[in-house]
């Protein structure tokens, strides 16, 4: 059975504060006043960072002129084993989605922090240069109708399955990496690769640390 495991939520957080047993933030299912957790400080649901740190995931698109569209994007993660979803409300890349149906999807690194932070403030309908701006450029994807930027070398060639209510489900065609982030094994490494996460808490860009355990090993410890 499919299952949806999002990695991104929101992108601000504001405080909110009570010194009494409940604060004034109430349950939105139930609009009851929210009861304070003994020990911690409560955001509320509206408020808090539903899950942190958030990938920074670059969707391009062809624009109907043919001109190569890219944002950012925080809210996304993975589907199904060749699936992934991503929150999108309206944007020129979602007038572009339900043109061709295709997307690309990179990953933002360390190297392109400013290039991709412009991205994802300027919209396209205002710019449709903005890929050319940033200083990328692209190649047309050989198995979807989507644009690769070559300056990100980590890319998933996506085809849309559905778009509904803002919520995009794309099925992964095919994932290409540039030879630079791959380690002996041919495999790719995030330590090669460097890419960046979004603080919601901070407002800012965070780069991955180093490994602190074994998937599927470290818990065998406690076994």
């Amino acid at each position: 059975m499919k299952h949806i495991t999002l990695f991104a939520a929101v992108l601000a957080l504001a405080c909110c504060t009570n010194s009494g047993k409940t604060n004034n933030q109430t349950d939105n299912m139930n609009n009851t006043p929210l009861q304070e957790v003994a020990g911690r400080k409560n955001f509320g649901p509206n408020h808090a960072l539903v899950t942190t740190p958030q990938p920074c995931v670059m969707i391009a698109t062809w624009d109907k002129d043919k001109n190569p569209d890219v944002m950012m994007a925080a809210w996304a993660g993975q589907y199904d084993a060749k699936e992934i979803v991503i929150s999108l409300s309206k944007h020129q890349t979602t007038d572009n989605l339900e043109l061709t149906g295709a997307f690309t999807v990179s990953f933002a690194d360390e190297r392109t922090v400013k290039e991709s932070d412009y991205l994802g403030m300027v919209s396209g309908k205002n710019v449709p240069d903005k890929v050319a701006r940033a200083g990328f450029t692209v190649t047309p994807s050989p198995n979807v109708n989507a644009p690769i930027i070559n300056e990100y070398p980590l890319t998933l060639e996506c085809k849309v399955i559905s778009f509904k209510d803002g919520c995009l489900i794309g099925e992964v065609v095919n994932q290409s990496a540039d030879k630079s982030i791959l380690n002996e094994a041919g495999q790719v490494d995030l330590a090669l690769l460097k890419p960046i996460v979004f603080d919601a808490a901070g407002v800012c860009y965070r780069a991955l640390g180093d490994v602190v355990g074994k998937a599927w090993g470290a818990g065998k410890e406690i076994e």
